[in-house]
């Protein structure tokens, strides 16, 4: 095609969210929005499987809220871990091993690469990185622009970017992935998306009780997570935020006078827990969460105190944030970080501070060693939740349910990624004041490990774009997806699934054969279903991933009468593997098993599956069988 013609075919063709620059676009394979472990994920798998990837983050280093302050991640299980999420943990232990031995507080404290301190995850996953040379690593890039086709579904051509010095940057690429926490790329493409809670008739969830009809545009409160430490020779207090005024805190003295607040920091969830005095008072009658057991290093991450008298999260100030401006979300983030830093500076520094809470207050401080270009503040807010694409699946709190005589939930013969933890939401509402009142649409809901379908990732409107963080779901779905280890999943899976797409001719993200998504992911160690009894570094893991496809892990177990089965706790908010979803593959396969596999299979296997012969005769087990059909779907 004659070159000028092709431009003015595309310009009639384009239709933007603004002006684009003149200059010819650079051209990746894919292009990944958000330096997330989602995002980082992203653009491994992409390139691990032969594609260019620009990874563009906005900020000045990437790892999201992984390597800003959010080092107790939330999970309930080992056992839910996987794929990406699983091998930069590894790596995360291994650092410590290396660094100080097996044996070493370090190692131990490290929950086997759980809990990393912000800069050894930051250079962990940058190491990542560095690993595939088809990732470009792009950070101080906001988006600006997104120019898309007029087809229906549309496709996205070209994207503006404003780098740090205001230089502006045209970057194509013939698939996106927004792993972005605000899904600021899907917005602009056009990508029907909303912000705010599901009155319970919209989705029949029963979490969404008390939700105004209609439904509202609360979002779930922000704070910051800060890394913090009690090594003395560490430490450093926290420094006076611009516009600091003493009048804002004075409130919270009457609520220490009053007993409802009696210290600063407080350590919250301490069952099974062996915790050293220098924590601090083990209470949630305190600001800020400290989260146990200790990040090596005598380091900490602090969180917002759940349903605590005075909270770190300020849900009234930024439900606007999701559809903000970049200086509008500027403001908000300013907001979050005068209250939290004036706060612990009151309470450090000013005289009408009882002496008691003073030196509570300066139990724990700011690392010398952590954000050190930042004044040892990360440079990112925990935004928990922003905007959510309607896409082609809505995970709702109906995705989370058991289903009828079974101890599973009900099979997502399309899933791409697991969780285990909960519905969680910190609170999208305030009533009263800062100091006086308490947080609104708060739920804390345990759930059983679940499945999370492909259609969360995909729009319906755009052809060549995926979403795995500001994904398709319900306010109360959302809050089961929101954590790191999930969403890392769900962008492993988008990376793979851009390469399949970018395979066809069509190069369309909805026509992805998930079959083939799936194989790819079980061969990166990638689950797509919950298995208690089968590691990720286990020879048969694949195998058995591909038999729980086809629903040969359902049925198993059945529950008696009305009681499911309980976590049973490990420490603090962590568990040991879920109950009854083992598969034991050296127990002798009974014929009823083997007859009701068979039936499971695809018809090109079950053939070969009946020729092989495989009998039911005490000394085969469900091992032997599985890892024999496996090979035989290979054919």
């Amino acid at each position: 095609m004659n070159r000028r013609f092709f431009l003015a075919l595309l310009a009639a063709l384009l239709v933007g969210t603004g002006t684009l620059t003149a200059q010819q676009p650079a051209r990746y394979d894919v292009l990944v929005y958000g330096g997330t472990p989602a995002g980082i994920a992203a653009a491994c798998a992409a390139a691990d499987e032969g594609r260019t990837v620009a990874l563009v983050e906005p900020f000045s280093f990437v790892g999201g809220l992984v390597t800003n302050g959010l080092s107790h991640t939330d999970f309930r299980s080992m056992e839910c871990h996987s794929g990406f999420w699983w091998d930069f943990t590894q790596r995360v232990y291994a650092h410590y091993v290396r660094e100080y031995g097996k044996d070493s507080p370090q190692a131990k404290l490290s929950f086997q690469g759980q809990f990393g301190e912000p800069k050894v995850n930051q250079q962990l996953l940058e190491a990542m990185l560095a690993e595939r040379k088809g990732v470009s690593v792009l950070t101080k890039h906001r988006l600006l622009n997104v120019a898309s086709t007029r087809s229906m579904p549309s496709r996205i051509i070209s994207t503006v970017f404003r780098k740090g010095d205001g230089e502006q940057v045209n970057l194509a690429a013939g698939m996106y992935i927004d792993a972005s926490y605000e899904g600021d790329l899907m917005a602009k493409a056009g990508v029907e998306y909303t912000v705010g809670r599901e009155d319970q008739a919209k989705y029949g969830e029963s979490l969404a009780k008390g939700v105004p009809a209609g439904g509202d545009k609360q979002v779930q409160g922000y704070n910051f997570r800060w890394c913090m430490t009690i090594d003395p020779a560490n430490k450093l207090p926290a420094p006076k935020p611009e516009g600091y005024n003493r009048e804002d805190f004075l409130p919270v003295l009457d609520l220490y006078r009053s007993k409802k607040l009696t210290h600063v920091f407080g350590v919250a969830i301490t069952t099974g827990l062996e915790v050293p005095d220098s924590m601090g008072a083990k209470t949630s009658k305190a600001i800020y969460k400290v989260q146990p057991p200790l990040l090596p290093n005598d380091k900490t991450d602090i969180n917002d105190m759940s349903h605590g008298v005075v909270r770190l999260s300020m849900p009234d100030i930024n439900d606007g944030y999701p559809d903000a401006s970049d200086e509008e979300r500027t403001r908000i983030v300013q907001q979050h970080l005068s209250y939290a830093l004036g706060l612990l500076y009151f309470l450090q520094n000013d005289p009408e501070v009882p002496a008691n809470v003073r030196e509570d207050a300066h139990r724990w401080g700011f690392p010398k060693d952590e954000f050190v270009k930042n004044s040892h503040l990360p440079e990112q807010l925990y935004v928990r939740e922003a905007r959510r694409m309607v896409g082609m699946h809505v995970f709702t709190q109906n995705d989370t349910a058991f289903g009828p005589d079974d101890v599973r939930i009900p099979l997502k013969k399309d899933s791409i990624a697991i969780g285990d933890y909960s519905h969680n939401c910190h609170g999208t509402g305030r009533e009263g004041t800062r100091f006086n009142g308490k947080h609104t649409g708060e739920f804390y809901q345990r759930a059983a490990p679940y499945q999370v379908a492909y259609g969360t990732l995909v729009p319906k409107s755009v052809s060549n774009l995926l979403v795995p963080v500001a994904a398709s779901s319900s306010h109360v779905g959302f809050c089961a997806l929101r954590l790191e280890p999930i969403w890392t999943q769900m962008g492993h899976a988008a990376g793979f699934a851009a390469h399949l797409a970018l395979k066809e001719d069509a190069g369309s993200v909805q026509k992805v054969d998930v079959k083939l998504l799936q194989r790819l992911l079980h061969s990166h160690g990638a689950a797509t279903i919950y298995v208690n009894d089968v590691p990720q570094n286990s020879p048969d893991y694949a195998a058995v991933q591909w038999l729980g496809m086809l629903g040969g892990l359902h049925g198993f177990h059945k529950p008696e009468g009305e009681n499911k089965p309980l976590w049973q706790p490990l420490f603090g908010q962590y568990a040991k593997p879920y109950p009854l979803h083992e598969v034991e593959l050296e127990k002798p396969i009974d014929e009823a098993l083997l007859q009701r596999w068979i039936s499971l299979l695809p018809e090109s296997v079950r053939t070969k599956a009946i020729a092989l012969a495989l009998k039911a005769d005490s000394k085969t087990t469900r091992g032997d069988v599985i890892r024999a059909w496996y090979k035989l779907s290979a054919e």
